[in-house]
């Protein structure tokens, strides 16, 4: 019979307080699946941490450092003023050299592009508005900042792309979650430990088949036929009605309920949010906003 053991494996990232409390901003690839986390400060103090809360849909992760005590925390930009070609530094412990100088590895770069999306179906994450830079980022850089030159964090490095084959490392294609956005998400994972994403429109659709694309006279693939409309619902209120083609939303042509359903799956749409829905009323096409709520 072979004999079974547990085998502790410890695994390295980077990370940044934004709140003197001790709130601790990261990837969720870095902290998800730890048992016990350690937070190691520049100059070597170390203490012991706690997951608040994790996002996998965004990669995003936070931390609270276990000490009752303040924390020096970074000065937070606005990602929404980045400029294309401004000098960037990407901050963190690629490798874990960090253990070897007990400072931050700093690498320099510029912005190299922004408003980057990456689909779901590449990693399982989505990565929305994403900010390219050359400045080297590693293993071990995942979660650490991306600092302007004035100091102020603009982003989390995330990913890299990589050269593949042989090469592993940086090639100078690296790509940061704007600062703005991982806030947003840490703000409401410190509320409630996860992101809500439960909401509804109060509509009920579905695909037309040859009997309904005969009847209504049009093409079977000319869209999904709303089925149900709640009352005093956002649907309701933005005046879709039943008998309804909905063969669009947010300017994305639609032929079928998955089409609808990939482009939900690709977008954090949230409580609060709207969509554009173009719909074939009476051979007229009519655009439509509509909330989405709580369930």
């Amino acid at each position: 019979m072979p004999e079974w053991y547990n085998q502790k494996v410890q695994s390295l990232g980077s990370g940044f307080i934004y709140d003197p409390e001790g709130y601790i901003i990261t990837n969720a690839h870095v902290a998800e699946g730890a048992t016990e986390i350690t937070v190691t400060l520049a100059g070597g103090e170390q203490y012991p941490g706690e997951i608040v809360g994790i996002d996998q849909k965004t990669d995003v992760a936070l931390i609270k450092i276990k000490a009752d005590q303040p924390f020096p925390a970074v000065r937070l930009g606005d990602s929404e003023s980045i400029i294309l070609g401004e000098w960037v530094v990407a901050l963190g412990n690629p490798f874990g050299l960090f253990s070897e100088s007990r400072e931050p590895i700093a690498t320099l770069g510029i912005v190299s592009s922004i408003h980057m999306d990456f689909g779901i179906q590449r990693s399982g994450r989505l990565y929305q508005n994403m900010i390219q830079t050359d400045a080297s980022i590693n293993s071990g850089n995942s979660g650490g900042p991306l600092v302007t030159a004035d100091g102020k964090v603009i982003g989390m490095n995330t990913f890299i792309f990589t050269g593949g084959g042989q090469s592993a490392g940086s090639i100078g294609i690296g790509f940061a979650m704007p600062i703005n956005a991982a806030v947003a998400i840490v703000k409401e994972l410190r509320e409630k430990g996860y992101i809500d994403r439960t909401y509804t429109t109060g509509l009920s659709i579905q695909n037309i088949d040859n009997y309904l694309a005969s009847v209504l006279k049009v093409d079977r693939n000319s869209g999904v036929i709303i089925v149900e409309v709640e009352k005093n619902s956002p649907a309701e209120i933005a005046g879709l009605k039943v008998g309804d083609i909905v063969i669009g939303i947010d300017s994305q042509r639609v032929h079928s309920t998955t089409d609808i359903f990939n482009y939900i799956r690709e977008k954090d749409l949230r409580r609060g949010d709207q969509v554009t829905l173009r719909v074939l009323r009476d051979g007229k096409r009519i655009d439509f906003n509509v909330g989405l709520e709580a369930k």
